[in-house]
C-alpha cells in the first residue's frame, strides 16, 4: 500500500478534519479576543462553521462536502446515542415528572406552532408569487429552528429526493439563522431586561476551587486500572448501539419493502433520516438492562461513565454543527431567499411571545431562566439555551438547566408523531391539508396538557 500523499484517499480524510479543527482553533481565537463577538455568546461551533462556510463560497477553500454531509448525518445519532446512556441522578421523581412531561410537552408545541407558522408562509407564496414552491417546506422550519442543523440535514435531504431542489441548503440555511436568531435576540433580550431592572446579570469569571471526584464517576464504576481504558469502553458502548441502530434500521425497512413497496418507499427514508430516535430508544433500553444486571447482582460493575458520555456527546455536537453549516451551497438558496427570510424572521419573533406567554405559567418562579434557556434552544440547539442561561444563572441554580435535559428526553416521546407529519405533507396537496389540521389539533391538546393540568396535591386539595 502506497502511505505517501499521492494516496489521496489515505490522507485525504485526516487533511479535512485538521481544516476543521484548524476552524475551531480560530473561532476560539476570535471568541476570546474580540469582545463583540464574545457578548453575542455565539457557541465556537457556530462560529467555526461560517468560517468554513465563508471560505468556501469565495472559492478559498475546497471542501469534501460529502464528508460534510455524513459528519452532520451521524454527530446527531451519536450525540443522543451518548447522551441517552447517561445514568440519570436520583431525584423526587414524583415532584419533577409533571414539570419534565410539560416542559417536554413545550418543546413540542413549539415545535407545532413553528410548522404551522412555516407552512402560512410556504402556501402564501406558493398560491401567489411562487406557484412551484414545496408546499411541504414548511415543516423545515422547526428542523431548523428547533431541533438543529442535524434533523434540518436529514429531512431537508429527504424532501430534495422528493423533488424540493435546494431543500437541504434551505433547511440548514434555517438552523443557521436559528443560531443567530438564538444569540442575537436572546442577547438582546436580557441586556432589555437588565436595563429595566427585572433581573440581576452576573458577571462571573473562570471559577476555580476543590474538585471531587464525585463529578467524574460513580460508585462501581470500572477502575481507572482496569486493562481497559474508561473512555473506550464509553465508546465501545456508544458504537455497539449505533450498530444495533443500523441493524434495526435496515430489518425495519426491509421488513416493510417486502411487506408493501409503496409504503416502504414513502417511509424508509424518513426511518433512516431519524435513525437518532431510534438509536436512543436502544440506548435507554440497553441502560436499563445493564441496570437490571446490577440490581440483580449479575454484573458488578458499572460502565457507562456520565462525565465521558457527556463529552462523547458534546464533540459529536460540536462536529455536527460545524460540518452543517460549512455544508451550506450559497447557491442552492437562489430563488428561495424571500421564503427563508420571511420564514426566518416569523419563527424568531413568534417562538420569543409564544415562550413568553407559556413560560410564565410553566416556570413562575425563575420565568426569565426558563424563558431564555427554552428560548436558546427552540431556536439554536441545547447548548446555545445553556449559554444564554449562564449569563443569568451562572451556577444553574434554578432548575432551568435540568428542565432542558428531562424536557428534550419527554420530548422525544411527544416528538414521535412529527415523524409522520414529515412523511404526509410531502405526498400531495390533499395530504398536506391534512397534515397541517393534525398538527393544529396535536398542538390544542399539547397546550390544554400544559395549561390545564394540574399536579395532584393541588387538585386534592
Amino acid at each position: 500500500m502506497n502511505f505517501s500523499a499521492e494516496n489521496t484517499e489515505l490522507w485525504n480524510i485526516v487533511i479535512q478534519f485538521g481544516i476543521i479543527a484548524a476552524a475551531v482553533l480560530v473561532a476560539t481565537f476570535l471568541r476570546r479576543k474580540l469582545p463583540f463577538i464574545r457578548n453575542s455568546l455565539m457557541p465556537i461551533a457556530v462560529l467555526a462553521g461560517f468560517l468554513l462556510l465563508i471560505l468556501r463560497s469565495v472559492g478559498l477553500l475546497d471542501f469534501d462536502t460529502k464528508l460534510l454531509e455524513m459528519m452532520t448525518y451521524h454527530g446527531i445519532a451519536i450525540g443522543f446515542i451518548a447522551l441517552s446512556l447517561r445514568i440519570p441522578a436520583p431525584s423526587s421523581e414524583d415532584k419533577g415528572n409533571l414539570v419534565a412531561a410539560k416542559s417536554g410537552a413545550l418543546i413540542v408545541s413549539t415545535y407545532l406552532l413553528q410548522a404551522l407558522l412555516g407552512f402560512a408562509v410556504v402556501l402564501a407564496l406558493a398560491y401567489t408569487f411562487m406557484p412551484g414552491l414545496f408546499k411541504a417546506a414548511g415543516i423545515l422550519l422547526p428542523m431548523g429552528y428547533g431541533q438543529g442543523p442535524g434533523q434540518a440535514n436529514n429531512v431537508g435531504t429527504t424532501y430534495e429526493a422528493l423533488g424540493f431542489a435546494g431543500g437541504r441548503s434551505f433547511a440548514l440555511a434555517l438552523a443557521a439563522a436559528g443560531y443567530l436568531c438564538a444569540c442575537i435576540v436572546g442577547v438582546i433580550y436580557l441586556n432589555i431586561l437588565d436595563k429595566k431592572d427585572k433581573l440581576k446579570k452576573v458577571t462571573h469569571g473562570e471559577i476555580s476551587g476543590s474538585v471531587n471526584v464525585d463529578a467524574f464517576e460513580d460508585r462501581g464504576e470500572i477502575p481507572v486500572s482496569e486493562s481497559v481504558d474508561r473512555f473506550s469502553m464509553q465508546v465501545v458502548l456508544v458504537i455497539i448501539v449505533y450498530l444495533a441502530t443500523y441493524l434495526v434500521t435496515w430489518g425495519i425497512t426491509s421488513g416493510l419493502a417486502a411487506i408493501s413497496p409503496g409504503l416502504s418507499s414513502s417511509l424508509s427514508t424518513i426511518l433512516w433520516g431519524f435513525n437518532f430516535i431510534i438509536g436512543s430508544a436502544l440506548a435507554m433500553l440497553l441502560r436499563v438492562v445493564l441496570k437490571n444486571l446490577r440490581n440483580k447482582k449479575i454484573m458488578t460493575r458499572q460502565y457507562q461513565n456520565n462525565y465521558l458520555l457527556s463529552r462523547i456527546s458534546g464533540v459529536a455536537f460540536d462536529m455536527m454543527i460545524v460540518a452543517g453549516i460549512a455544508s451550506i451551497d450559497i447557491g442552492d438558496l437562489s430563488g428561495l431567499w424571500v421564503p427563508f427570510l420571511l420564514m426566518a424572521v416569523a419563527g424568531g419573533v413568534a417562538t420569543l411571545i409564544y415562550l413568553q406567554w407559556l413560560c410564565k405559567k410553566l416556570y413562575p418562579g425563575y420565568y426569565h431562566e426558563g424563558l431564555t434557556s427554552m428560548y436558546g434552544m427552540l431556536t439554536g440547539t441545547i447548548s446555545s439555551g445553556i449559554l444564554l442561561l449562564r449569563e443569568i444563572d451562572p451556577q444553574f441554580e434554578t432548575p432551568a438547566a435540568n428542565n432542558l435535559i428531562t424536557g428534550s428526553s419527554t420530548g422525544i416521546l411527544f416528538g414521535i408523531p412529527m415523524l409522520i407529519f414529515i412523511g404526509m405533507a410531502a405526498k400531495n396537496d390533499v395530504m398536506l391539508y391534512v397534515t397541517i389540521g393534525i398538527v393544529a389539533v396535536y398542538w390544542l391538546a399539547l397546550m390544554l396538557f400544559i395549561t390545564k393540568v394540574k399536579p395532584k396535591k393541588k387538585q386534592a386539595e
